[in-house]
């Protein structure tokens, strides 16, 4: 006997078994994945594209939308720095701290905002301080890759009974009613964090759509809807011959599962071959622009981010490549990096507030922690700086975030926070309220056991409250 809700990639395909009144309750996104099945024949890498959880029961619908504060940010874009990114030597430089702190680094740039200075790397971000905020007393005191990226991500502590989504997969959950995208509603470029599970206890169905590829390379093959081994033309021969062959939806008649199954199919088909798969087309955009980008990876993610933000994906992740672990030779990997986030990160920023985007799109900008602000320049690490949860920086800009700002301090060595502790808290309830939800609702448990998007007991960890000076 089959389930009453059984999952999709469950459901019965034998024609005897289509029309059963069980399979009624299917959902648009549910018989939009069916599409997809019988489409392309696999799910896209690191999730069902498209996949979102059930809709809530309507009495629990109805409540929230009462409580539903006002949102001015409509997609997120997150660039995450994963191994985490010196802060003193980019968005919180101290001149003064001496050779064995700044290493060779003796320049720092004065920005288009008085009294705000960078690192000699970030001449472009220097240029447009008035567009974002920098945070530089994020603190949360954690040390280790994984679970520091859990608590930045979550906001959660690790360690608790329960694994929480990240923020990522919460905004596919909440916003799943309202958005209507051919694209799924939490998208990572191009990779992974690997870090954690960011579904979390939400299931496999929150995990985000992974592009994979290389949105640099001369063709950008997206997992499941770009490749060069599926050329264009025989992917719609194939869509032909399936609408040809479909002798079960002409005899079928109006049956509401086949006629699902059809749209679905049909939204599929867009996904590859039309809207969906336009957006990951780069060679729309003007050469001048994709140049000012940077002809990097990290460039392109930025503008193919970008692009998705103009389909009204929710939320972007754009994962660094190559990360910022730079325990050993750190000087020089910062002045072949550094510069590249400056580059794709000012064009993103710019080019939003340019196409008046900015102010509905949230973009913010850290790793899970800092780095060791004295230099450890004992071999192995020949000049390296170590993990450092204790203090670092955040930027935000756009979606309801003011710039030219700068929020908290951290000490004269950048080793502590000396005045407005910001937690994981702090900025991801902010995050949730810019962007219309309600950070204390509660979240569906498989167990039915009480979660809620944020942490009730934000417990012992220094925090100075929503960052209402920028908001």
């Amino acid at each position: 006997m089959i389930p009453p809700n059984p999952p999709i990639w469950s459901l019965p395909t034998h024609p005897n078994h289509l029309g059963m009144s069980l399979s009624r309750s299917i959902d648009r996104r549910g018989a939009m994945q069916i599409g997809l099945f019988s489409t392309l024949g696999f799910l896209g890498r690191g999730g069902a594209m498209g996949s979102t959880p059930p809709a809530a029961p309507p009495d629990a619908a109805a409540a929230a939308k009462k409580t539903k504060p006002s949102a001015k940010a409509t997609t997120v874009i997150q660039i995450f720095l994963w191994g985490g990114m010196s802060h003193s030597d980019t968005w919180d430089p101290k001149p003064d701290a001496g050779y064995d702190y700044n290493g060779p680094l003796k320049k720092f740039l004065s920005t288009n905002v008085p009294g705000i200075q960078l690192s000699e790397w970030f001449l472009e971000l220097a240029k447009q301080a008035d567009k974002y905020s920098l945070i530089r007393s994020m603190t949360h005191g954690n040390n280790g890759h994984e679970t520091a990226a859990y608590l930045v991500q979550t906001a959660h502590a690790p360690g608790d009974r329960l694994a929480y989504p990240s923020v990522g997969a919460v905004f596919a959950h909440m916003k799943e009613q309202e958005y209507k995208g051919s694209l799924p509603p939490y998208v990572v470029l191009t990779k992974p964090q690997g870090r954690f599970s960011e579904e979390g206890f939400l299931g496999a169905r929150l995990k985000p759509f992974a592009t994979g590829g290389d949105p640099n390379a001369s063709r950008f093959e997206v997992e499941g809807i770009v490749s060069r081994r599926v050329a264009d033309a025989r992917q719609e021969a194939r869509r032909d011959l399936l609408a040809s062959l479909d002798t079960l939806r002409k005899s079928a008649g109006d049956d509401p599962l086949v006629r699902a199954s059809q749209a679905a199919r049909t939204e599929a088909y867009e996904m590859i071959l039309g809207k969906g798969r336009e957006v990951f087309d780069l060679s729309k955009e003007k050469p001048e622009l994709r140049d000012r980008y940077g002809r990097h990876t990290f460039g392109q993610d930025c503008l193919a981010a970008r692009r998705m933000a103009e389909a009204g994906v929710p939320y972007i992740v754009i994962n660094y490549p190559g990360g910022w672990d730079t325990h050993s030779n750190h000087f020089q990997t910062m002045g072949r990096q550094a510069p590249q986030l400056d580059q794709g990160l000012a064009a993103l920023l710019a080019d939003l507030h340019d196409r008046g985007m900015l102010d509905t799109t949230l973009v913010w900008c850290c790793g899970e922690f800092g780095r060791g602000p004295k230099v450890d320049w004992q071999p192995p690490w020949n000049g390296g700086r170590n993990h450092h949860g204790k203090v670092f920086s955040v930027l935000v800009a756009g979606g309801g975030f003011k710039g030219g700002h700068v929020v908290g301090a951290s000490d004269e060595k950048a080793m502590e926070v000396a005045e407005r502790p910001v937690s994981p808290t702090d900025l991801l309830g902010s995050i949730y309220q810019l962007a219309g939800i309600d950070s204390k609702a509660s979240l569906p448990h498989p167990m039915g056991l009480e979660a809620h998007i944020l942490p009730k007991d934000p417990g012992k960890a220094p925090s100075g409250g929503l960052l209402t000076e920028i908001m």
